[in-house]
């Protein structure tokens, strides 16, 4: 058993007074929230992600909201998570959450996608260096993201892939 133990300069001299600490023990696991059907299972370009994209809503919300998708090596879907919800234009996403449950999954890669609620599906700078960011801290993690998506509430998308925006 580990003690703290610390010394006091009182009388009696040379009296130690012992103090445990209390370190927790942490468990950390993945847990399903739901399931979303979907056709396909192997993602082969931004337009499927598009797709899935609109089959589940999200050009439709009222805010940004950043999601991840988690891919085996076949490239195949094996899990999704809501990153951020933010505000009309904004979203906070941070790598370690974007890569937390990534890692719980075993995911092999991400593909990330967000909303526009304006409509306009051309990446801010804020998104460019989000999405550097993120392809940074992948490569550091061994967890590759293939695509970041941008999907309007007017229709339409743009691939940071596509556009050679990731390397």
């Amino acid at each position: 058993m580990f003690t703290a133990m610390s010394q006091t300069l009182t009388l009696p001299l040379f009296t130690t007074e012992v103090t445990t600490v209390a370190i927790p023990r942490y468990h950390i696991k993945l847990v399903k929230e739901s399931e979303i059907y979907y056709e396909q299972k192997k993602i082969n370009g931004a337009k499927m992600v598009y797709d899935f994209l609109l089959a589940i809503g999200l050009h439709e919300k009222a805010g940004e909201e950043f999601h991840s998708f988690y891919l085996n090596t076949k490239n195949q879907i094996i899990g999704m998570e809501m990153i951020s919800k933010g505000t009309l234009n904004a979203s906070l996403v941070h790598p370690r959450e974007v890569f937390k449950g990534a890692l719980l999954a075993n995911a092999n890669a991400l593909i990330l996608a967000h909303n526009h609620p304006s409509g306009d599906v051309e990446p801010s700078e804020a998104d460019k260096k989000v999405t550097a960011m993120l392809v940074e801290a992948g490569k550091l993690l061994d967890v590759k993201i293939l695509d970041h998506v941008i999907i309007g509430s007017k229709g339409g998308f743009f691939s940071f892939n596509e556009s050679s925006m990731i390397n």
